[in-house]
């Protein structure tokens, strides 16, 4: 067994892509390769095949590999429920809500959990990439380290530093984080690899070559920027896509805790619909669709929604024949209240929702986690949606009920999933990952207004599609004869 972790300069420096781009390459040459993400904290997150809970990105990485995801690839799972806490997830499973101070202390207790899930993996593949988290020289966080370094050199592999010079300033990223980790950690760094290049990589080499001379260590190579490129993010909510004219307008609340918004990324690609993020205090343009999305703190959201004008916005929006769509947390939202007696996302308390849907949410221990396929069970205009297939997870505590699931959205095993109002104007779901199936895609977008059907990306093509792009570079643009040398196959 080899491992080779992959860190950052930086978060958003690469290190996800890259991960997933080397675990491609190897799993197309027949390596028997696995993904590793010591600690990670995000709110996007899969269900694994061990019925336990892990970042979105390394599912990704899972699938780059060829392989089913598993709670060992992400041992810890940080999920921010508040700007000091968050829930702790441990191999899959909740383990408790920690403050930031109490989870630095309790880090060396994790890092066993960590080590575990390493020797697990170990035994059952070949090559594992692990990827680091943030940066190894945060000097405030070195204490414990479980994320970089600290692993690194528990589990002794070499490593490469990751640095994105689309940023600017990449000699600087690279030079200024060798400088500020241990001798033995600068060892164990076996090279670069620059991330995001333009332009003419002759005018580069210069600085290539003087960054050797200036560390000792190689670039195995320049990575350039992928125009177009969309793939599951970590955390960072992505913008791109292209829509045609005349397309249908959907807009988003990015909330405090917006959770899984990866479930709007075959909205992005697809060239009927026109998807907007809309932040804190900007104004709420007019839409054909508002999608309310996941939250890992609802009753906050809530609080914050109607702190920001979206309450009065969704109501004028009805009004003009808008529709309105719930995902999640954003489908707990749309009933008449949240609570939350035992404090499972924060504070014990409730929260009135928006009114929309005659429901009402209660959070109750015992997460539901699973993978669900089932069959949307409502009829549009055009006698579409009824019967189309999807697929998706469902990751959330609440338990929903009232006379809104009298009229569902779909079924799942013969049991009704969702809701849907009499007017039609108003619908949601547990369901992440919803829009993934084109079929299902298709109908949802047809009940929101869109004219014209059939033109839904199949979103899992497209992930496999990317991954076969990424691990395109690492053929063309590393020195892959020096990575098998280095990984010993």
């Amino acid at each position: 067994m080899t491992t080779l972790m992959i860190q950052g300069t930086t978060s958003d420096a690469g290190k996800t892509t890259v991960v997933a781009a080397l675990c491609r390459w190897l799993a197309r040459q027949g390596v028997s390769v696995a993904p590793f993400k010591p600690q990670n904290m995000a709110l996007n997150s899969a269900i694994t095949v061990d019925g336990g809970e892990i970042g979105r990105s390394t599912a990704l990485q899972a699938l780059a590999c060829g392989v089913e995801p598993h709670s060992d690839m992400n041992p810890v799972l940080l999920k921010p429920q508040s700007d000091c806490g968050a829930q702790v997830i441990l191999r899959g499973q909740v383990h408790g809500n920690m403050e930031a101070l109490d989870y630095h202390a309790y880090k060396a207790e994790a890092m066993s959990a960590v080590m575990e899930a390493w020797r697990s993996l170990s035994e059952r593949y070949d090559v594992i990439i692990a990827e680091g988290a943030g940066s190894p020289a945060e000097v405030n966080l070195r204490a414990n380290d479980i994320a970089n370094m600290g692993f690194a050199e528990a589990a002794d592999c070499p490593v490469l530093l990751v640095g994105d010079i689309d940023r600017g300033g990449v000699f600087a990223q690279l030079v200024g984080t060798l400088e500020l980790i241990s001798h033995s950690e600068q060892t164990r760094t076996a090279g670069f690899i620059i991330n995001r290049f333009r332009g003419d990589i002759s005018l580069l080499e210069p600085g290539l070559d003087w960054l050797t001379e200036r560390t000792g260590k190689p670039v195995m190579g320049v990575l350039p920027y992928l125009h177009g490129l969309v793939v599951d993010s970590e955390d960072s909510i992505g913008t791109s896509g292209t829509s045609e004219a005349g397309a249908l307008n959907v807009i988003v609340p990015v909330l405090p805790r917006i959770s899984n918004h990866n479930d709007f990324d075959p909205l992005r690609l697809h060239p009927g619909v026109n998807l907007r993020f809309v932040g804190p205090d900007q104004p709420i343009p007019a839409a054909d669709l508002i999608i309310l999305p996941g939250s890992k703190s609802t009753r906050t959201d809530i609080v914050w929604l109607h702190s920001q004008g979206w309450a009065q916005a969704i109501r004028k929006h009805l009004r003009y024949g808008g529709k309105v769509f719930g995902l999640c947390g954003g489908f707990q939202m749309l009933g008449e209240q949240v609570d939350d007696p035992d404090g499972l996302e924060g504070d014990a308390g409730s929260a009135g929702g928006l009114g929309l849907l005659e429901m009402t949410t209660t959070m109750v221990a015992g997460k539901q986690l699973r993978n669900v396929k089932g069959t949307l069970a409502f009829q549009t205009d055009r006698a579409g949606g009824d019967g189309a297939v999807f697929s998706g997870y469902e990751m959330h505590n609440g338990v929903s009920q009232g006379e809104a699931f009298a009229r569902p959205l779909g079924q799942i095993d013969g049991k009704p999933e969702g809701a849907i109002s009499a007017d039609r104007q108003i619908a949601g779901t547990y369901v992440h990952g919803i829009f993934d199936e084109p079929a299902a895609c298709d109908a949802l977008l047809e009940w929101a207004g869109l004219d014209h059907a059939g033109t839904a990306v199949d979103y899992q093509q497209h992930r496999l599609e990317q991954l076969e792009r990424l691990a395109d570079q690492v053929e063309q643009c590393l020195d892959t004869d020096w990575l098998r040398e280095l990984l010993e196959y």
